[in-house]
């Protein structure tokens, strides 16, 4: 079942979702070769116990850790390590979730670790593209697939590859709601837009084949072919006027 929410309901998911934002700023300050996946982690879960949240993904199906922290070929659901160093011309995906108050907020980002190569940049910046792409599509009346063919319609264009194995979705009192929120598709499909829905728009992008492959901790998620992959993702209400991006914080 596919949920609006309510004004009120959706400042509490802007509550969380703004904690996820201001999380990823701050991990942005740690980002550097030298630093532990494990570091990452540490400082993101006492940055949002200090801000009245609780770590969302932090015993999620047994999920491990507070965050996942994803390095180069690994698209999603790393589990942070104090073996995994980060190095220069690195990657990291940092994917965060918090809960305050009995709602969910979630957003990710993509960083450079220190000077990265011009496919790695453009990777990045594509990725990024893609998603506000996908948010500008997230408006009342619209379709579902509308966000997935503007996403996948930038990917292409940039010479990237979109994951079709792992979609965005509703999010709101639980974590993970309907709908699915495909990266692919044609436009005029799906669900229909209505106000008060609250979507994580999500693209993941690779450098080469869109196919992964689950490792054996049974948790991350690589590109089958090993070249690099990006996440980008937004908390995005679908408000009366369009879309209305609840994990977006002022420094962005």
């Amino acid at each position: 079942m596919i949920r609006p929410y309510g004004n009120e309901e959706v400042a509490l998911i802007r509550e969380s979702a703004q904690i996820v934002g201001r999380c990823l700023h701050r991990l942005a300050r740690e980002v550097r070769p030298g630093v532990s996946t494990l570091d990452l982690d540490r400082v993101a879960e006492e940055f949002i116990r200090d801000n009245g949240g609780e770590p969302a993904f932090l015993g999620y199906r047994g999920f491990p850790a507070s965050i996942c922290a994803s390095v180069n070929e690994e698209v999603v659901h790393g589990i942070p390590s104090a073996k995994r160093i980060l190095k220069e011309g690195d990657v990291v995906s940092l994917d965060i979730g918090v809960k305050k108050a009995g709602f969910f907020g979630d957003a990710a980002r993509t960083f450079a670790v220190g000077a990265v190569t011009p496919e790695a940049q453009s990777l990045l910046e594509s990725t990024e593209q893609a998603l506000q792409a996908g948010i500008e599509k997230a408006r009342p009346n619209g379709r579902v697939s509308d966000i997935s063919a503007a996403i996948e319609r930038t990917v292409k264009a940039a010479g990237f590859s979109v994951v079709r194995a792992l979609v965005g979705h509703g999010v709101g009192r639980a974590l993970h709601e309907e709908p699915q929120v495909p990266n692919y598709g044609r436009p005029g499909e799906g669900p229909k837009l209505r106000v008060g829905m609250v979507l994580a728009i999500e693209p993941m992008v690779n450098a080469g084949t869109a196919n992964v492959v689950t490792l054996s901790d049974e948790w991350t998620v690589v590109t089958a072919d090993r070249k690099r992959s990006a996440h980008f993702e937004h908390t995005v209400a679908i408000g009366a006027a369009g879309p209305e991006i609840l994990s977006l914080v002022e420094a962005d």
